[in-house]
């Protein structure tokens, strides 16, 4: 397994820990966004920063250190940035986790 470090920082912070539950079931908890699916495409960044009521960098600093844990994905789309759970990093490190 890669180093843990960044995985650890990223789950060290509750904005980011609600950030991963929020995106298990992206249909709950966001509102319809006008470009991009929320489940096949993602989130888009500006819906996640409204939802943890931050402005749009804030946001982006917490998704920057949940993208180098590769805990989300990012996917663009024109100019917007969508987020979705890497849920075949995550599925690993519950293993290794659970394997220690």
């Amino acid at each position: 397994m890669r180093d843990m470090e960044p995985v650890f920082k990223s789950l060290g912070h509750e904005k980011r820990l609600r950030i991963l539950d929020w995106l298990k079931d992206p249909e709950k908890h966001f509102r319809p966004q006008k470009d991009g699916d929320l489940v096949q495409d993602g989130v888009c960044v500006l819906l996640i920063a409204e939802k943890l009521g931050v402005r749009q960098p804030t946001a982006t600093q917490h998704l920057k250190i949940l993208l180098d844990a590769e805990l989300v994905k990012a996917k663009r789309i024109g100019k917007w940035t969508f987020i979705s759970r890497n849920e075949e990093r995550i599925a690993k490190l519950k293993k290794a986790m659970t394997e220690l």
